[in-house]
């Protein structure tokens, strides 16, 4: 009965470790970045990104919802320039959730593997996507600020990819800029 009980919560802490996202950002101490007021995207940076066009679409449409939520304006000269790179791997989860119960040593009820209980064994196999969003001072040429995402891609529709991307962004970008 108790294992019946913790069911829902095992499966709540497997879907969301599966969903999270990992994000770390790294920038110039010397750069002022209150200075920035101004941005525009970095054709040549994102040109090379490996992923499709639409998602490009998607990933240049939520860091422009971010930027503007965050008082910028989208410039023909522009303080700083926005350049993406996106990498992926396939990656496997392989868990082992054995439970045994029996008289085990000592006194009471206790654990026992070999006299009752279960073996299952969960293969999970997703793709993790890492999204880097580069910050490039115009002035100088220089990058300022990066911000990496990595997390878990399963996208049954556009839609849901889209909220995924948004979500990546938004978390990433909520770093910047450093110290607010």
């Amino acid at each position: 009965m108790k294992l019946l009980r913790l069911l829902p919560l095992a499966i709540l802490v497997t879907l969301t470790s599966c969903s999270s996202l990992k994000v770390t950002s790294d920038y110039d101490t010397k750069a002022s970045f209150n200075q920035y007021k101004t941005f525009a995207f970095y054709k040549k940076g994102i040109d090379k990104a490996s992923v499709s066009d639409l998602d490009k679409k998607r990933i240049m449409r939520a860091i422009e919802a971010e930027l503007l939520a965050k008082g910028y304006t989208k410039s023909g000269k522009p303080d700083v320039l926005v350049s993406i790179f996106t990498k992926s791997r396939e990656r496997i989860n392989v868990r082992n959730n054995n439970a045994g119960f029996g008289w085990g040593w000592g006194w009471g009820w206790g654990y026992n593997p070999w006299f009752y209980g279960y073996n299952n064994i969960n293969v999970n196999q997703y793709t993790e996507g890492t999204l880097f969003i580069d910050i490039i001072d115009k002035n100088n040429n220089e990058l300022v600020w990066q911000g990496i995402g990595s997390g878990a891609l399963r996208m049954k529709s556009p839609e849901k990819k889209e909220e995924r991307i948004k979500q990546f962004v938004k978390e990433i970008l909520a770093e910047y800029p450093p110290g607010q």
